[in-house]
């Protein structure tokens, strides 16, 4: 039996029951939810850091995105809540469109 400890998608215990394959899972608790959603993001970032095509970059942004959804619900917020609070930073500070890269600043 393959061993995993982390954090999959609400489905895959069902897919994984109608490949005819036993398995082991639990349900976690908030604390441990969070934690687990913090360390999945990570994992999903590398995995689009590494991605070789676009389409397998896009696909590991999804993953991204849909984490961002459950981690601003468990922070008791909406993804559209962030978006906004993203859209106001925008506003003030701009966004990355231009490509600056800051090299130094005088003291």
């Amino acid at each position: 039996m393959s061993t995993y400890n982390k954090l999959v998608r609400d489905r895959i215990p069902e897919i994984i029951k109608k490949s005819g394959k036993e398995l082991k899972t639990e349900t976690l608790n908030q604390d441990r939810y969070i934690l687990e959603l913090k360390k999945k993001l990570y994992e999903e970032v590398e995995e689009y850091q590494t991605a070789a095509t676009n389409e397998d970059a896009k696909e590991e942004l999804a993953d991204v995105l849909e984490l961002m959804h459950a981690l601003a619900c468990v922070h008791g917020s909406s993804i559209e809540e962030v978006d906004k609070i993203r859209e106001e930073k925008a506003t003030k500070r701009g966004g990355f469109d231009d490509k600056i890269f800051l090299i130094e600043v005088e003291d």
